[in-house]
């Protein structure tokens, strides 16, 4: 017993600090991240990336992509709250680790970030293909612009793009503009047209295609001009989050140390915007922004605080819910004028817009409509680069009982005064019938 309780112990103290760094719906920011490389020299090549993370706070776990121990769960719990694939190349992994695996790390809520290259390999085109990308189909091929193309391109073949069609929004890539043009080398992809989850964040510049440097053109390529994306987000339905990314080189050091000056463009940079551009969809991709919480979602009538079990038709209600913000260190109120709650049965019999205090609670008040049955205060928020929100909770709704009504209905007035002149009418004629000679 005493050699089982020492065991217990030290099991616990190895274990707590694992414990600390997991996912919660408290603290979202995932901590204990998985990189799957196809080559360890990686690890240096792409320092600055990497550091960046680790100066967060990120515990990266760095193994090769044929690892014969790899795995994402064991005794059905994950080891891992993100995962970080630079291993284009690799044609399958190892140890329990396959595409289903990974399909099934993202469906738990979980995040990817998935960048491919010249050498792309099936496993990862699949991959990226479950989440809603395509990468051209020539493995040869390779973006190429001849117009916005970096001039320190000592190839010529003009496949060092430089890149500024950035997504226009500040969850995303943080609210300081990035200046400098981003430097891309690497594979095009395009987007699922039948997947609204999907987005691009890097686009190429209308003079772009994709095709094969090292050789002519035989015929008109497939993937052409804005229709390219280079690198592209997508977050589903359960709020995991997913960066898919053409090209390896993008988070290397030497690109991000590289200075850039664009084709045409009169501006020179000592440093390109690959370091505050990764830096920036990092932060995104693993929930350091742009990850909202709602709960308190109170209703009661007009005047008093209780909730009640039911309602009756034509009530003054007043609803109220609670938002927040993820700041990357602690929750914030989260202030917007877009809210809405839906009085909903089969459809929203109310849609109205929350006012907020600015101090996180969003609120308003309303008439129950003339219309019994049950009901749902719904509460559905969908923003760009926003984690979703939905609510909902229901409540009955019942008519008028048979001593609620009014007595006298002003409206059934003139029916009342139509009934008493017959009456007097009657009367009248009665009496003159009667005693008339």
């Amino acid at each position: 017993m005493v050699n089982l309780s020492r065991s217990v112990a030290l099991i616990s103290v190895f274990l707590l600090p694992l414990l600390s760094f997991s996912f919660s719906v408290d603290n979202p920011t995932d901590r204990r991240v998985l990189v799957l490389l196809d080559d360890l020299s990686l690890k240096s090549s792409h320092s600055i990336f990497f550091n960046t993370l680790k100066s967060r706070g990120f515990d990266l776990d760095f193994k090769l992509a044929e690892d014969s121990k790899l795995a994402l769960q064991r005794y059905g719990q994950y080891l891992y709250d993100g995962l970080i694939i630079f291993a284009p190349s690799t044609e399958r992994f190892g140890g329990s680790l396959d595409s289903k695996s990974i399909a099934d790390f993202v469906d738990s809520g979980r995040d990817l970030i998935l960048s491919a290259d010249t050498a792309a390999s099936d496993l990862i085109r699949g991959i990226a293909t479950e989440c809603g990308v395509d990468f051209d189909e020539d493995s040869s091929a390779m973006v190429i612009d001849h117009t916005s193309f970096s001039v320190s391109d000592v190839d010529g073949d003009h496949t060092l793009i430089a890149a500024d069609d950035l997504v226009k929004s500040d969850v995303i890539l943080g609210k300081t503009k990035i200046e400098a043009p981003v430097l891309f080398r690497g594979v095009a992809h395009s987007l699922n047209p039948t997947n609204n989850l999907v987005l691009k964040v890097l686009s190429a510049s209308p003079s772009a295609y994709s095709a094969n440097p090292s050789s002519k053109l035989s015929s008109p390529p497939q993937l052409t001009g804005s229709s390219i994306s280079l690198v592209s987000v997508m977050q589903a339905r359960n709020n995991a989050r997913v960066v898919i990314s053409g090209s390896v080189q993008l988070f290397s050091d030497r690109l991000i140390r590289s200075g850039v000056q664009k084709a045409g463009s009169p501006n020179q940079y000592e440093k390109s915007g690959n370091e505050q551009f990764v830096t920036e969809l990092s932060k995104w991709v693993f929930h350091e922004r742009g990850h909202l919480k709602a709960g308190n979602l109170v209703h009661h009538r007009v005047g008093e605080t209780d909730e009640p079990a039911i309602y009756r038709i034509k009530d003054d209600l007043e609803f109220s819910v609670e938002i927040y913000e993820w700041s990357g260190k602690s929750w914030e109120p989260y202030v917007a004028n877009d809210v809405q709650v839906q009085f909903y049965m089969m459809s929203p019999y109310v849609l109205k817009t929350l006012s907020t205090d600015k101090k996180g609670l969003f609120h308003t008040s309303f008439k129950v409509p003339d219309v019994y049955g049950v009901f749902q205060f719904k509460v559905e928020y969908e923003k760009l680069g926003y984690t979703t929100l939905s609510l909902s909770k229901q409540i009955p709704v019942r008519p008028y009982r048979h001593n609620e009504y009014e007595r006298f209905i002003p409206t059934a007035y003139p029916y009342y005064g139509a009934c008493f002149t017959t009456m007097a009418g009657f009367f009248v004629f009665s009496f003159v019938y009667l005693y008339h000679k």
